[in-house]
């Protein structure tokens, strides 16, 4: 346990307030880092991705709570900076923080890089993510990416920006697993899904029934899954970039589903498909 003198214990200091910035997209970009919070986020860091973990902050009774994050900090170099539950609810962007915040440095994927060969074959699954703007939502689906065993998310330019922090908690850690490409225009991205034989199926409540592509063998080709804006979908001008469009049926009195919702259901099928 740290002596009094060796926490970090005034709110106002200029270090503190210096993290609590990039909660803003302006210090954000201006830095070129993001906040990153809780043991899950911090753990699957300090696991996958330990080189972008620039500074780790915890009070002392969250690293007695969550005592494998300091042993992964020791493993990986990083040393522990203990901090007050004062500093730490400065620091944190969520209303109650479980003790522990990190700084990270931003790394977004190229697109390039997600369209390379690995192993003589392309990628087989990606999600392309225009206009979602909705943090939970678009961290709900990268998470959901992830899951399905997705090549990369694409995200473009229309967005809500990556490293908001609403976004980074909702992926709970597979931002550290998945490639992300972000800020990409969706024609640029469509074209190069076509160079790459990859279909793009977009889905939209005017597409055909998911269950009748399944079984017509739709889903079995390698796929890039466009999901648009939750309240308005995609313009009639992007849907028509697609080669298809593809809905969620509906079975019981729902009047809609959550847009992240239809997209895990979306990338599962896919992931269904290649595994058959």
């Amino acid at each position: 346990m740290p002596r009094n003198d060796d926490l970090l214990d005034n709110p106002r200091s200029p270090r503190v307030r210096a993290v609590a910035k990039l909660a803003k997209r302006d210090a954000r970009s201006e830095t070129g880092l993001f906040l990153l919070e809780g043991p899950q986020a911090v753990s699957e860091a300090l696991t996958y991705r330990p080189e972008l973990v620039l500074e780790l902050f915890a009070t002392p009774t969250a690293i007695e709570r969550y005592d494998t994050i300091e042993q992964l900090a020791d493993e990986a170099g990083i040393d522990v900076e203990f901090v007050t539950e004062a500093v730490l609810s400065t620091m944190a962007d969520t209303v109650t923080p479980q003790g522990l915040v990190a700084v990270c440095r931003q790394f977004p994927t190229s697109v390039k890089e997600i369209f390379a060969a690995a192993d003589g074959e392309g990628p087989k699954l990606i999600a392309i993510l225009e206009e979602v703007r909705d943090p939970g939502n678009a961290g709900t689906i990268i998470r959901a990416a992830d899951a399905a065993g997705a090549d990369a998310v694409i995200m473009t330019g229309r967005s809500v920006d990556l490293y908001n922090p609403k976004v980074v908690r909702a992926t709970t850690g597979s931002l550290f697993h998945v490639p992300v490409a972000v800020g990409i225009e969706l024609p640029a991205i469509i074209a190069r899904c076509r160079e790459a034989g990859v279909q793009v199926l977009a889905a939209d409540v005017k597409g055909d029934d998911l269950l009748a592509a399944r079984q017509g063998g739709l889903l079995d080709a390698a796929t890039a899954w466009l999901f648009g804006n939750e309240a308005r979908g995609l313009t009639d001008e992007n849907l028509a970039r697609a080669d298809a469009a593809v809905v969620v049926p509906i079975y019981g009195h729902a009047e809609s589903m959550n847009l992240a919702t239809a997209a895990s259901v979306c990338l599962y099928e896919s992931a269904f498909a290649h595994r058959a």
